[in-house]
């Protein structure tokens, strides 16, 4: 089994410096959308595959109850969820975990525009999510 904190490893690194290059050319204070608009479209200067507002469904007792909207999805395999916040917060990590546990996509990363810009990457992988979902 692949370790799950080095999955997509490159691919990461190389958004992480596109998400500095963006905040050290708009800086802090702008709405998160501006940031979203502007990562996607440094990304797709990269080559990248790039989607906005990707719907993630919601699941309850077999039934479709409602829809996250994830802001970037790179490439198919890493969900980028972005804040303008003065920190993170444990509800943003738990927020992008949960599109994680409601997709194939492995790894997300959490990026901040705040005052002093910040990341964090998570991973987890199909086979936890798989016996998470055996053990319910």
């Amino acid at each position: 089994m692949p370790n799950e904190q080095f999955l997509h490893s490159e691919l990461t690194e190389k958004i992480i410096g596109t998400f500095y290059e963006v905040y050290n050319e708009l800086g802090h204070g702008f709405l998160e959308s501006v940031y979203e608009n502007s990562l996607a479209i440094a990304l797709r200067e990269k080559g990248f595959d790039v989607q906005q507002q990707v719907a993630v469904p919601v699941w309850f007792h077999g039934q479709r109850v409602g829809d996250f909207y994830a802001d970037i999805v790179v490439n198919d395999l890493i969900i980028l969820e972005l804040k303008a916040a003065r920190a993170f917060d444990h509800a943003h990590i738990a927020q992008l975990l949960n599109y994680l546990r409601a997709t194939e996509i492995e790894v997300g990363l959490l990026l901040n525009f705040g005052p002093k810009p910040e990341f964090k990457r998570q991973a987890f992988s199909n086979s936890r999510k798989k016996l998470a979902a055996d053990l319910r």
